[in-house]
């Protein structure tokens, strides 16, 4: 009972309005004296709150006198409950101001739960279109509401991606881990609703579930040219399979040895040219330093050959300067004579 009253209260009923349509439910039509007895409640508190409920259509009044009322049937209160609710929603989202920025925000959102949910109440909301680009555990898990939404008139695109469907299979970027590891890590997921709302986001694998939430035109225009590619790319290979892999090789690998591999191919010649040049130069400077070290011994030899002939023509000199016998002697004796 306790339960039921909050959930009344939530929706917007007070106290006493809620006790007076439980007991109603329960006891069936009565006027405001029996049941404000059964409550405990004062008599005009309960016409007061029986007559405002009738207004709002949670009552009904019955013929005849003593004034009586009557609860609606469940389906019924919950009905009328539903379309106030959501009359008043749609008037709040159209009617409150909006910022004045001149760019939708990104939100960042975590949580299996959280992601879902916001999923979920995104495309009850929808009212024209649905693009969606999921795998295929996911497109099991939100097939009931998008089937909700193509029973309202929406139009759903789909795009189920895995191991060997999709751009995922056909681009190998120079670098990127491979599907092993892209499923380690979690499996893409993107819906675009109108054109307008956008959620790019991750799920499985060995991350929590995580995602981008926006209205950006930037990203709405990202998500749906590459829908397009998926959609062109998945009909010629429906159409042209065999040709297109004579032309362009297994999942066009040619193109993509042509264009993506070609930055480093070009950094691995730079690479070699460099390499190449450097060494050049190293032989350049070795052979500089051999021919010095040549050019020092030559000098050393012409040096030391330049002294030896010097001894030489000074051994020779010498001894011709006296006679037989010791040369300073002579020398000497010479001289004194010639003082003499």
């Amino acid at each position: 009972m306790e339960q039921l009253l909050h959930h009344l209260r939530n929706l917007g009923f007070t106290e006493i309005e809620s006790k007076i349509m439980v007991d109603l439910a329960e006891h069936g039509p009565a006027g405001g004296y029996e049941v404000a007895k059964r409550l405990g409640a004062s008599r005009s508190n309960v016409y007061a709150a029986m007559q405002r409920l009738e207004r709002q259509g949670a009552l009904e009044r019955m013929d005849g006198e003593p004034v009586r009322y009557r609860s609606l049937k469940p389906e019924e209160l919950t009905r009328m409950i539903s379309g106030r609710v959501e009359a008043s929603l749609a008037f709040v989202e159209k009617s409150l101001p909006r910022s004045s920025g001149t760019a939708a925000p990104f939100l960042s959102m975590e949580g299996d739960q959280a992601v879902l949910d916001v999923l979920v109440r995104e495309l009850k909301r929808a009212k024209r279109e649905i693009v969606v680009d999921v795998w295929r555990e996911e497109a099991s898990l939100l097939r009931e509401p998008l089937a909700e939404a193509e029973a309202r008139g929406v139009k759903v695109l789909w795009a189920c991606d895995g191991p060997d469907q999709g751009l995922s299979r056909t681009l190998a970027w120079p670098g990127w881990s491979d599907l092993a590891n892209r499923r380690a890590g979690g499996r893409k997921f993107s819906f675009v609703v109108d054109r307008q709302w956008c959620i790019l986001g991750m799920r499985g694998g060995d991350y929590d579930t995580g995602a981008v939430i926006t209205e950006h035109p930037v990203m709405a225009e990202l998500l749906l040219h590459h829908f397009t590619q998926e959609m062109v790319l998945f009909q010629l290979e429906q159409d042209m399979g065999e040709q297109l892999e004579a032309r362009y090789g297994e999942h066009f690998g040619l193109i993509q040895s042509e264009y993506l591999n070609a930055e480093p191919e070009a950094e691995e010649q730079e690479d070699q040219e460099d390499q190449e040049d450097l060494e050049d130069q190293e032989d350049q400077e070795d052979q500089e330093d051999q021919e010095d070290q040549e050019d020092q011994e030559d000098q050393e030899d012409q040096e030391d050959q330049e002294d030896q002939e010097d001894l030489a023509a000074s051994s020779i000199t010498r001894p011709l300067a006296g006679r037989e016998g010791d040369p300073e002697e002579e020398v000497n004796g010479d001289s004194n004579r010639n003082t003499a």
